[in-house]
Parts: C-alpha cells; structure tokens; sequence
C-alpha cells in the first residue's frame, strides 16, 4: 500500500510539471490570462495578464492515478466504489471551476459564474455526494471527537451539516487562493497529514487519492511559487477544496478540517467579519481582506505568508492526526 502511495504521488508531481511545462505556453497564447480586480493590493496589477486555469495540470494528473488504480484493483477484484464515488465529487468540484474560469475568459473580465450560480452547483453536487455515499447502508449519523472516542449523535441533522460544511470548506480554500503559492502550498501540508491517516487506518483507496493530490500541488508549485507563472484558477482551488473534503469525510472525520483546514477557514471568516462590520458598523477591521491580503498591507511579503501559513497548517495538522488518530 505505501510502495503504491508513492508511485501516485511521484507520477502525480511528474505528471503535473510536464503538463505546466507544455501548456503554459499554450494558456499564454490563447490569451488565458488572469484579471487583476481593482479592489485587490495595487502590486498586485503587475500579475495581470498571468495564464490561469493551470488546475488543470494536477486535476489530469490526479485523475489519471486514480484511473490507473481503479483498473488495476478491478483486475485484481478488489472494490473501488468508494473511490469512484468519493472522486466523482471532487472532479464535480473542479468542473464547476472549469466552467466559471472558462465563463470569465469568454467574458473576458474577472467575473464568472454569480455567486447564486456557483452556489446552486456546489450545494447540488455536495447533496448527490452524500446522497451516494449513504444512500442504502446503516450509516452512522453521529461525528468522530478529536481526543477521545466519544461520538456525537446528530441524527438526520448530520447529513446537513455535512452538505453545509463541505460547500463551506471548498469555498474556503478558493478564499486562499489569492496570493502565489499559498493555495497549493497550505493544501500540500494538509493532505500529507490525511494522507497519514488513511495509511495508518489502511484505507489504501483514500490513501492513493491523497497521494495523488499532495504530488500535484508539488508539482503545480514549480510554476506556482512566487513568482507565479501560472494559476490554478477557480479550476484548480474547487478541485482541491473537493479533495481536502472528500478526504476527511472518507475518513469519518469531518472535524478534522477544523485542524488541517484552520488556514482556509481563517481566509474565508475574515471576509465575513470584514462585510459584517463595513455593513453594520461602516468601519473594517482588517485593511484588507481575505486575511492574507491584510499581511501584505501590513509589510509581509507573499513568500512570508506562504511559510507561515504553511507552518501553522502542518503544526495543527498533526495535532489534529494525533487527536483523530487517539479517537480510534
């Protein structure tokens, strides 16, 4: 299972830095190149015009793995319907970012799917997926405690909360996606630690998904570190918010996003706490936001963001892992 772990992850970064090494001339030539919104740091103008949409690099990549062993498993007649169903989800994430990115190059400005679009679409694709996964089968409805093996019994209600979370987590990592690297890099650290549980929990389908993502967002980050020569896009960041998701609900442990996804969630509360009070209170609480935007307003260059970031999702992701990995 580990030999197999990481062959997907090596072919996942290969895959995905030959891909960026074809294609971003290719983004650069059909014009796919990003909108820089005014309300952003001003720097920021300079990146105008940089190819987006390279999600697609590491989606290919990922894709192909998963493929690979689905096949291989079948011949050895081994069952891979949880993997199908669990990446059909996060391949239903990553369209609907094809389509708002593919929405904005047509458009040709930073605009894409409204919000009430993409809502609809990520809040029906969240709904089939949970419907699938439980549909038929004596499914526990209580959530695994960090800590200790206490269960907490939430009856019907968890199959909202988990649709509610699951919308909120994938838009979260999109909210992260704003500076070089960050995205890639905080989702890197946070699945090597899901990755980690799925070894120690043998479940080698989820493991091989895992190892396929970590290996794509390595490899993305050959062209996404600052400064950045490509972008993921909404293509790639719904993909990966869809895989940090599915991964942890795999798992039976959907808490543990609050540790390995506490970047995401973060980027994603300082937005509504920022709108929150400019609207009731007419005064902002941050410069700017998402946070990450704040740092740099306060003098942090993106690289420093990047690491500290980095740093704090590894130090919790592990706290996290033990903490699940006790409650077992």
């Amino acid at each position: 299972m580990l030999k197999e772990a990481i062959i997907s992850l090596v072919v996942s970064f290969v895959i995905t830095a030959i891909l960026g090494k074809i294609l971003i001339p290719v983004l650069k030539s059909i014009k796919m190149g990003q909108k820089i919104l005014d309300i952003g740091p001003r720097w920021h103008k300079s990146k105008e015009g940089t190819p987006t949409m390279g999600g697609i690099f590491f989606i290919s990549a990922v894709t192909l793995c998963v493929v690979v062993y689905c096949i291989v498993s079948a011949i050895r007649g081994e069952s891979v319907r949880d993997l199908i169903t669990n990446y059909s989800f996060v391949l239903l994430c990553g369209l609907t970012g094809i389509i708002d990115d593919r929405t904005k190059f047509l458009k040709k400005q930073n605009k894409g799917l409204s919000a009430i679009q993409k809502l609809i679409l990520q809040f029906g694709s969240a709904a089939a997926y949970v419907f699938a996964l439980y549909f038929g089968r004596n499914a526990d409805t209580s959530l695994s405690l960090p800590f200790t093996d206490a269960r907490l019994e939430l009856g019907l209600f968890y199959y909202v909360l988990l649709i509610v979370g699951i919308v909120f987590t994938v838009n979260s990592v999109n909210l992260t996606d704003g500076i070089d690297g960050l995205a890639s890099s905080v989702t890197a650290f946070a699945v090597i630690f899901l990755a980690a549980i799925c070894y120690k929990t043998e479940n080698a389908g989820a493991l091989i998904l895992a190892s396929a993502v970590v290996g794509g967002c390595l490899g993305f980050l050959v062209y996404n570190f600052y400064p950045a020569r490509v972008f993921m896009g909404d293509t790639g960041s719904l993909f990966l918010g869809g895989a940090v998701s599915a991964l942890a609900v795999w798992l039976d442990m959907p808490l543990i996003l609050v540790f390995v996804g506490f970047i995401y969630y973060v980027e994603a509360l300082s937005v509504v706490l920022q709108v929150f009070s400019f609207k009731v209170f007419k005064k902002r609480i941050f410069k700017m936001s998402p946070i990450h935007h704040h740092f740099e307003m306060c003098g942090w260059n993106e690289i420093k963001i990047v690491v500290v970031f980095s740093l704090v999702t590894l130090v919790l992701s592990a706290v996290g892992s033990y903490g699940f990995l006790l409650s077992k």
